[in-house]
């Protein structure tokens, strides 16, 4: 049992090095320039679900590649939800960011613009007949916004004007038409590039511009006195002056491409579920396994370590240990785990400088805050365990650190398997958290599926039973290790 702990240590002391030289090695060089958006607000980003290709394409991508390769640099694209762009700038975890942004006042505080490369506008999306097609007819009504975009700031500047207007922020576009066909919601405000696309999906539904004295457009947001501003600005200048922009726009924006997202359009009444409509897309929801296989390995073997030492500290004689392994407890039991997640995501590159990946940052979060919870298990597990044993083993000479790995641990883990078990399952569907950062696991893929074919439950419902016959594996993997277990006592 001792040789067996001690070459887990030194696989865990060789899994730190390898992450950290991992992220070092992958830190950027002069030549190459990080975008970083949110791929999923087709046509601007998205992912190309095609066979199975977790490709980020849209009009954005396209017009990165042309400025990074104008201006001599390479590109590399990273990934997070909107309302995490600008605190990735702020974290310098990016150079730059194009997500269809609009550079408002209050954004312009924190982060730098370039020029705007394409104008848009404001839409109304909701049922059609439902007569919602002017600022004015929301009056009373319950709107949709995605939070963080300027369509929340035009709902709020409408719901100052009209009376009766109750906002409801969510995450995601697709969320929002999703709950406008829930009937949750009346309508919701939405960039006419994207309605479009969700309103040729969904033939119940229709979008109305609304009337603006100025339209809403979008830029490159970059840190606060970035010097990418202006080689970026005469970079834009120059796609636009050889017409290049028109012919970006005209590709991406076009009535063909819009409807080129849509596999079909769904019969009228009831759910109108159609897995046929993603089947083209199963790949790539299935390449998202492995990485969340991967993600929870790693998490529930660095937290079981964790966890060993952490209750090991809390039946220690000394005092200050045991004092420091209740307080850590308590404040990773206390706090949420997405705030613990976003806190070690965003805080770690401003505090150490380390620019740290959003899978690193999952398993070390994971790792920190399941060690908490197994330390607690395990320490009932030490505890259910014979005193008679300890005693003797004393009376015999056996050391202390002996005594525990030898004899005590072994039956303290056989005892707490079946809440083991259940920590890994709940590590397995929590792992969706990862999410938020921009790890295409088994959800995210999902939901890039979702907002790409402009449907909701048939990817979501999908991503659901992967979940459940992983977990049915596992319990079942589990049932088989706890009889042989009992068969060998």
């Amino acid at each position: 049992m001792n040789k067996i702990w001690l070459s887990a240590m030194l696989f865990a002391v060789v899994l730190v090095i390898s992450i950290i030289t991992s992220g070092q090695t992958s830190s950027l060089g002069k030549d190459t320039l990080t975008m970083i958006t949110s791929p999923d607000y087709p046509p601007y980003e998205f992912y190309d679900t095609k066979a199975g290709n977790r490709q980020i394409v849209g009009f954005d991508i396209d017009i990165a590649r042309a400025l990074t390769q104008e201006l001599g640099f390479k590109l590399k694209i990273m990934e997070s939800d909107f309302n995490g762009l600008i605190p990735a700038l702020q974290a310098n975890r990016a150079d730059f960011v194009m997500a269809g942004m609009t550079p408002t006042p209050e954004r312009r505080k924190n982060v730098d613009f370039s020029i705007v490369y394409y104008q848009a506008k404001d839409t109304i999306v909701a049922p059609k007949n439902s007569n919602l097609k002017q600022p004015q007819d929301l009056a009373g009504k319950k709107i949709g916004i995605q939070l963080g975009t300027i369509q929340e700031q035009s709902a709020k500047k409408i719901a100052q004007k009209v009376p009766g207007i109750e906002l409801k922020q969510l995450n995601k576009v697709p969320e929002i038409v999703q709950e406008i066909k829930s009937g949750r919601i009346d309508a919701a405000i939405v960039e006419d590039t994207v309605a479009r696309g969700f309103s040729q999906a969904n033939p119940d539904l229709e979008f109305n511009v609304i009337p603006s004295e100025q339209e809403s457009g979008s830029a490159i947001a970059f840190p606060k006195g970035s010097n990418l501003v202006k080689p970026f600005n005469e970079g834009l200048q120059l796609l636009k002056d050889r017409g290049e922009l028109e012919k970006f726009v005209t590709k991406w924006f076009s009535q063909n491409t819009s409807t080129a997202t849509v596999s079909s359009r769904p019969a009228k009444g009831g759910l109108n579920l159609d897995f046929t409509r993603i089947l083209p897309d199963i790949p790539f929801i299935l390449k998202g396994i492995p990485l969340t296989l991967l993600f929870t390995l790693f998490s529930v073997f660095l937290g079981l370590i964790w966890g060993t030492i952490l209750s090991l500290c809390k039946i220690t004689g000394i005092k200050p240990l045991r004092w420091l392994a209740n307080a850590y407890t308590s404040i990773f039991r206390g706090t949420p785990l997405l705030l613990q997640l976003a806190l070690v995501y965003y805080a770690t590159p401003q505090l150490t400088g380390y620019d740290i990946s959003a899978l690193e940052a999952g398993v070390l979060t994971f790792t920190l805050n399941s060690g908490a919870y197994m330390s607690e298990t395990i320490r009932g597990g030490i505890q259910a365990v014979d005193k008679g044993q300890a005693e003797a083993a004393m009376s015999m000479g056996v050391p202390y650190r002996l005594m525990m790995w030898d004899i005590i641990l072994p039956q303290a883990l056989k005892n707490i398997l079946p809440a083991l078990v259940n920590e890994t399952i709940g590590l397995l569907k929590d792992s969706a958290l990862v999410s938020t950062i921009g790890v295409v696991e088994i959800l995210r893929s999902a939901q890039i599926v979702g907002a790409n074919r402009y449907i909701y439950f048939e990817p979501l419902l999908f991503a659901g039973l992967i979940y459940y016959v992983l977990v049915m594996g596992l319990t079942k993997s589990a049932s088989v290790l706890e009889r042989k277990l009992r068969q060998s006592e």
